[in-house]
């Protein structure tokens, strides 16, 4: 599937070191958890990898799938303000506050470029695995969290065949080895 386009897509994901975006049960307490404080180096590069400071800001749309809108609407707040959010599910309402739900990648890209979405930050793993499959990634970060937690959600999947390009990276007080990474249009470079 080709799908023309007039934005860029973009994910911002934490991961454990052996590749999990989410540990059994969904459970996130890895990335919050402070390991190893105090005891990390920092090593700041002259081309650091995004921050969500930095990242976030230049974010117009977010696209996320079901698993984590449920996810984020089980938080205090909504963590997104005023930034339009696409819900790709097949089986929540259309109507919901705050989003606009579609059924299909298809209905999504349209929907995006539409909108006239510029920036997309695209959230959770089986919409980042889809849109990298379908060449609708252009620039991935992955903050590498120093643990393992040996099950849960996987952040590529056992078919994933893709190729990227360092643009920066940098360790941070807290232990995280950020990577900013260009994706090659979800093929591997020849």
């Amino acid at each position: 599937m080709s799908l023309s386009r007039t934005w860029h897509g973009r994910a911002f994901l934490g991961s454990s070191l052996d590749g999990y975006i989410a540990g059994p049960g969904g459970d996130l307490s890895f990335l919050e958890a402070s390991h190893g404080e105090g005891q990390h180096r920092a090593t700041p590069q002259t081309v650091p990898a995004f921050e969500w400071e930095t990242f976030f800001p230049s974010i117009d749309t977010i696209v996320m799938g079901r698993v984590t809108y449920e996810t984020v609407t089980s938080f205090d707040e909504w963590p997104y303000g005023d930034t339009r959010v696409v819900v790709l599910s097949s089986t929540l309402p259309l109507d919901l506050p705050r989003v606009h739900v579609v059924r299909s990648l298809p209905e999504a890209v349209e929907l995006l470029n539409r909108e006239g979405a510029r920036e997309v930050y695209v959230d959770g793993g089986v919409t980042v695995q889809v849109f990298l499959d379908q060449g609708l990634l252009d620039e991935l970060t992955i903050s590498w969290v120093p643990v393992t937690v040996g099950g849960g959600s996987k952040l590529f999947c056992a078919d994933s065949n893709a190729s990227f390009i360092v643009r920066g990276s940098h360790v941070t007080p807290d232990g995280l080895v950020r990577v900013t990474y260009d994706v090659l249009n979800g093929k591997p470079s020849a």
